[in-house]
């Protein structure tokens, strides 16, 4: 689970080698970061109320230099205010090995996804129609004791996307 585990010293985020490595060029662009109210669709799942500042980073995707999803990922003002998750520079390694730096690393994740049609915004950003399907997905991530560490909220297209889960029992 490479977009779920911190990266090795000098590897690049985990985005940019998943699309090399298939041949293709991933990038992404940070459209906004810094701190915004928490929607009540991020608030819960962080345990705090609707409205309460969280820090957010918002990022457009890029596949070949074309929209492939748009990610805002959330993180508690105790994480993240004064750190660069707040800034709109790029974060070697990625967010998830920064985090790990802070001391806060991922041990469990709950993702829902759903299906729907894009609003005008989406549409835009990811160049679709109205008709066009997308697929929201959110995820939680939590720490060694339960606590939540971020909530990402992706918003794809479906006919670009193919979502792969690997579940060990046992």
């Amino acid at each position: 689970m490479p977009y779920l585990t911190p990266r090795e010293q000098g590897q690049g985020d985990a985005w940019t080698a998943d699309a090399a490595a298939q041949g293709r060029r991933g990038s992404q662009r940070i459209t906004h970061a810094g701190e915004v109210p928490a929607p009540a669709e991020v608030a819960r799942p962080l345990g705090i109320r609707d409205g309460e500042p969280v820090v957010v980073r918002r990022r457009l995707i890029l596949l070949d230099d074309e929209p492939n999803e748009l990610t805002d990922t959330y993180y508690p003002i105790a994480i993240a205010r004064g750190t660069p998750l707040a800034g709109t520079a790029k974060i070697r390694g990625g967010a998830v090995t920064l985090l790990a730096e802070l001391g806060h690393v991922g041990a469990l994740v709950r993702e829902d996804v759903t299906a729907g049609l894009p609003d005008e915004d989406e549409q835009e950003a990811l160049r679709l129609t109205g008709t066009d399907p997308v697929l929201r997905l959110t995820r939680l991530t939590l720490n060694r004791d339960d606590q939540p560490i971020q909530v990402d909220r992706m918003v794809m297209p479906a006919q670009r996307q193919q979502l792969r889960y690997e579940i060990r029992i046992g």
